[in-house]
């Protein structure tokens, strides 16, 4: 059977966006109303899914290493909160540096996850702060949803699923 899945930006959908890159554990803070917003979801059928841009890898900002130690945070959150993180997907590029198709606006982190985990894209939406969100899951046919940056999810609660 094919899955529900609630596909989810990083920065300024699930924690604050700080107008700079967030790559440590001291400046991530889980934006207000996530837990409510998705235990929502979660009760609807709908499991999760996080894909993120983090382009200050290429730019030598900081590794991988801070990124998968906020992907470990994150990955707990998620348990602790009973909900059903399929996986987490960073596009490590950046378009100033060299070009890649992973990348949002491009959709090959979702394509990947489509794949793998036999997601219905029909039954599936995503949740971005950005127009590269949205563009990323119109080039494969997902639904998207665009909110203001560290707005609380319980405001697009209830549209029509």
């Amino acid at each position: 059977m094919m899955k529900k899945v609630v596909f989810l930006d990083r920065d300024g959908v699930i924690n604050r966006e700080i107008g700079d890159y967030v790559f440590s554990l001291e400046n991530f803070e889980i934006n207000s109303g996530l837990d409510k917003a998705l235990k929502i979801f979660r009760d609807l059928g709908f499991s999760f899914a996080i894909i993120t841009n983090q382009g200050g890898i290429s730019k030598s900002r900081y590794s991988k290493k801070d990124v998968y130690l906020i992907n470990q945070f994150l990955t707990q959150w998620f348990k602790d909160h009973n909900l059903n993180l399929l996986e987490i997907s960073f596009c490590p590029h950046h378009n100033l540096v060299e070009e890649c198709i992973c990348r949002k606006p491009d959709s090959l982190m979702l394509e990947k996850l489509v794949a793998k985990h036999e997601i219905s894209i029909e039954n599936s939406f995503l949740i971005g702060d950005s127009l590269r969100d949205i563009q990323a899951a119109n080039k494969i046919g997902l639904k998207g949803i665009q909110i203001v940056a560290n707005s609380d999810l319980n405001q697009i609660i209830p549209l029509e699923w």
